[in-house]
């Protein structure tokens, strides 16, 4: 078929017209599908910035990202870290003024949550009003008392008279909670606890070399250690205080302490030793890992409890006792072995109990169903008759 110039010219017009129309109708839409995808960034954006800037939008988040079993293992993780490196600026580098090392834990700690809150990721805290200044203050003094006191006990004592003490926490946080909030737990629960704390003590406590100096100080440890895990964990479940936040609003106080404990427990000669670039290495080491100790710490007792964390301790110290056994072919003895194979199963007994006791709160904490009625004529007044949804 042939056509003439002008019917040929009319038809690249129509052509071109065509894909025009066409083009237009292309970028509309795809200018449609642009603006649909930015407004749902946007709304991301906006969830996102309500979830992480508002207290309760970033408890939700540490909720649902730090669960127990997370929180506690994180924090077994980071522990055992922290001993291989206190171990190594206490033993070889020589380091011996714990609460100085404590004290620059803390320091480093609060220059990192000062970084986070200058880059906005630190979570908001709660409403001042919600949580007396007072509670905040005490938890930033105990924390002093408890982490400074204990790297001097571990200092002045034997390890075996430091387990005893340490064992001493898991009746004194039951007491306690008892006296402050009348919590009780159950029968069956302190079976298992005793069970634990007999086998830590049969498999730890094999040297109980006494100092009258390092006795005091393990004293003096218990009651602040177990004040500051309660606190810990009462104002994170009671209040939408997340674990940072909290730590932010605490630090400060607990090294305003720790700078007033140091000229009364640690020797002079701080500034006189050897700060070398090994040294103050290993130091900065062992503060990182602090910070992220005291971090998991509280992580985890904001996701399980007191005694929780307490048998988390006892855990980590019955595993490295078994793994040195097993993999380094270490030689505890059988007594040992024993006692962390009894604490264990102990400890198997308490998880079980506790999640046991999880699972039937959340099964009073579901609605119960409601009741089916019925009108005079059999039908059935539970159904909306706008739809067929039942309510």
């Amino acid at each position: 078929m042939q056509y003439s110039l002008g019917e040929e010219s009319h038809l690249v017009m129509e052509l071109l017209d065509s894909l025009w129309r066409g083009g237009r109708r292309f970028i509309k839409r795809k200018d449609s599908d642009a603006g649909d995808a930015g407004r749902a960034l946007e709304e991301l954006r906006a969830s996102l910035y309500n979830e992480i800037r508002t207290s309760e939008g970033a408890k939700r988040q540490q909720q649902k990202y730090c669960g127990p079993v997370v929180a506690l293992s994180f924090n077994f993780m980071v522990a055992v870290g922290i001993i291989m490196a206190n171990k190594l600026v206490m033993g070889k580098v020589g380091f011996n003024f714990p609460i100085f090392l404590t004290f620059v834990h803390y320091i480093t700690a609060w220059l990192l949550l000062a970084i986070f809150k200058t880059l906005s990721v630190l979570p908001v805290s709660p409403p001042s009003k919600t949580t007396p200044f007072s509670s905040l203050f005490a938890l930033g003094a105990v924390m002093a008392f408890a982490s400074g006191l204990a790297n001097t006990s571990l200092q002045y004592n034997s390890i075996g008279f430091y387990q005893m003490a340490k064992i001493a926490v898991t009746p004194t946080i039951v007491l306690a909670e008892f006296i402050l909030f009348r919590k009780t737990i159950s029968f069956t629960k302190v079976l298992a606890l005793a069970v634990v704390s007999a086998g830590v003590a049969v498999a730890t406590v094999t040297d109980l070399e006494f100092n009258l100096f390092g006795a005091l100080i393990a004293i003096a440890w218990i009651i602040p250690s177990a004040i500051n895990k309660i606190l810990w964990s009462t104002l994170q479940q009671q209040g939408n205080w997340t674990a940072l936040a909290l730590m932010w609003k605490t630090t400060p106080v607990t090294i305003f302490f720790l700078g007033a404990l140091m000229p009364w427990i640690d020797p002079p000669g701080v500034l006189s030793f050897k700060w070398d670039v090994n040294n103050s290495t290993a130091v900065f080491v062992s503060a990182l890992l602090g910070f992220l100790l005291q971090w998991s710490g509280a992580l985890a007792l904001g996701a399980t409890s007191a005694t929780t964390h307490v048998v988390l301790g006892q855990f980590k110290t019955c595993v490295i006792l078994l793994g040195g056994y097993l993999l380094f072919k270490s030689d505890p003895g059988v007594v040992s072995i024993g006692g962390a194979v009894v604490a264990l199963s102990g400890m198997s007994i308490y998880t079980s109990l506790n999640l046991q006791g999880s699972q039937e709160n959340m099964q009073q904490m579901l609605p119960s169903p409601k009741p089916k009625s019925t009108g005079e004529d059999g039908t059935d007044l539970n159904v909306n008759t706008n739809s067929t949804t039942i309510v």
